[in-house]
């Protein structure tokens, strides 16, 4: 019988460092990560597009995220980590958009993460084309903490810059484990 694989959830707004998290304490649990698939729809699809985004490709990424975090976890060692998952694809199209599709609603509700990394915005914000709020992070923050207790989710605040933020993360997750 397998054991069950352990999902921890990185969230929180754009440039807070999920990305390098997640894959250091893949390598640090010697373990996989799901990557961000928003990423690599901006990358194939976006250039192709020649138009804004819409709802719909924010919901396709929803769906996107969701199908790799289940192709990545049969791989996973005890311990799986997500670079991202729907409460970000959420915030982003109520931001964008004003709503959000009740696909990633009740996604959210069923989404089985036994521990969510919430990232503080203490590092510097750093651009890319997929960023587009420098000046918000404070207010993304604020949100996903206020959505992860109106949700009941575990949650643990990740702050501090370079190795302190790992270590800080590490010791979050060895609570949790």
């Amino acid at each position: 019988m397998h054991n069950k694989v352990i999902k921890i959830a990185i969230t929180g707004g754009e440039s807070t460092g999920k990305s390098t998290l997640s894959t250091q304490l893949a390598a640090y649990y010697h373990t996989i990560s799901v990557p961000e698939y928003a990423r690599e729809y901006a990358r194939e699809y976006a250039s192709k597009l020649h138009r804004e985004y819409v709802p719909n490709d924010i919901l396709h990424i929803a769906q996107q995220q969701l199908a790799l975090e289940n192709e990545y976890t049969p791989q996973a060692n005890n311990v799986l980590f997500c670079d991202t998952e729907l409460l970000v694809t959420k915030v982003w199209c109520e931001h964008a958009f004003g709503f959000c599709d009740a696909w990633i609603e009740q996604n959210i509700l069923q989404a089985d993460y036994a521990l969510y990394l919430l990232m503080y915005p203490d590092i510097p914000w750093q651009y890319d084309p997929l960023r587009e709020h420098p000046h918000l992070q404070l207010h993304f923050f604020d949100i996903y903490k206020a959505l992860l207790q109106t949700y009941k989710k575990p949650f643990v605040v990740i702050d501090g810059t370079g190795e302190q933020r790992v270590q800080n993360a590490i010791q979050a997750v060895n609570s949790y484990l």
